[in-house]
């Protein structure tokens, strides 16, 4: 055997090796965490679970969660997932800033992409949110169209930035389409406690509100009974209240999770807002189909919505301007429920 065929022996070998190893490292499947302080059910974290399944179900990743972890434990929790190679950690840091930052800084081998109020922290800590404010402005102009009364409800988790933004929008939305339109607002401080939210919802319905923003889990519930109409939040309710919910703001988490886990293993996740992949241009966030209320909704109330809805995707932004300062509001709410009262 000469030193050339010797070579060209060698080389073929390992070209075949090269091919057989290649699809075995790209079928490498990258290890992801998620953390939430919910059930998963909850609207809010349903949507990245969905997302996180649609990347297992791609072959892309193996996923793993935990649920109702306290606020206490999260950054525990969070180390724990650090310390078992999982590459990329998702969750909630709203309440537990702090503690995921110190984790993030402790781990900058492992990538983290939480919902937060705060900025991204350098190296490794990407954020979101759920910027959904465009499609509830669009589901406000349903609302202000299609209240009776003049009067609309609206019940919030928490007064923090987050949920003011996307209550400021719908009622921006209902104003332009009906000035008259007069807003109730109460916030359970909770994210999740559907009977509290029932109540809430109960005792605005109680006061001549007609529609109801239904913000938390509950506030549909409330409507249904009263028959009266609710705005979903986040997901699609109307399949479970065909007669009560016109339609819903949806979160498409899809854009965020495919855009953090295409970064990861390619080696370049970076500290980011991706909090813009939840827009309407993006595709992270709809207005749902009207479904059951399509011939309820009237014909120059739904061209108006489509207009905007149009005007949104070709890259105009909505005015917001006319909503509430929802630090106010809350102040009156607590000291209202102190006494026994759930609304304004």
């Amino acid at each position: 055997m000469t030193f050339t065929r010797r070579l060209l022996i060698s080389a073929t070998a390992l070209a075949a090796a090269l091919a057989m190893a290649t699809p075995a490292l790209a079928q490498a499947k990258l290890k992801v965490a998620a953390i939430y302080t919910v059930p998963v059910e909850q609207q809010w974290v349903s949507r990245i679970d969905k997302a996180l399944k649609a990347a297992v179900a791609r072959g892309e990743i193996e996923y793993v969660f935990s649920e109702n972890v306290t606020n206490a434990d999260y950054e525990r929790v969070m180390r724990q997932y650090a310390e078992k190679g999982n590459t990329l950690i998702v969750g909630e840091a709203f309440a537990v800033e702090a503690a995921a930052r110190k984790v993030a800084k402790d781990y900058p081998k492992v990538s983290f992409l939480l919902g937060s109020s705060g900025k991204p922290q350098a190296p490794n800590f990407g954020v979101f949110d759920n910027y959904i404010q465009e499609p509830a402005y669009l589901t406000g102009m349903l609302a202000g169209g299609m209240t009776k009364s003049n009067k609309i409800g609206l019940v919030g988790g928490y007064p923090i930035p987050e949920v003011n933004r996307l209550m400021n929008a719908f009622i921006a939305g209902a104003k332009e389409v009906n000035p008259k339109a007069e807003f109730s607002i109460s916030f359970i401080n909770s994210w999740f406690d559907p009977p509290k939210a029932k109540e809430a919802a109960f005792a605005m319905i109680d006061k001549g509100a007609d529609v109801m923003y239904a913000e938390r889990f509950g506030v549909s519930d409330a409507a249904k009974e009263r028959k009266v109409l609710a705005i979903g939040n986040v997901i699609d309710t109307q399949k479970d209240y065909p007669d009560t919910v016109v339609a819903s703001a949806l979160w498409h988490m899809e854009p965020t999770i495919d855009a953090a886990i295409k970064a990861v293993k390619a080696g370049s996740f970076k500290a980011e807002d991706y909090g813009q992949l939840s827009m309407m241009k993006p595709k992270g966030s709809s207005l749902s189909p009207l479904g059951t209320f399509e011939k309820k909704v009237p014909a120059d109330l739904l061209a108006k919505v489509k207009a905007k809805e149009a005007a949104i995707l070709a890259g105009h932004s909505i005015d917001v301007s006319n909503g509430i300062n929802m630090e106010d509001v809350a102040v009156v709410s607590q000291a209202f429920q102190a006494r026994g009262v759930e609304n304004l």
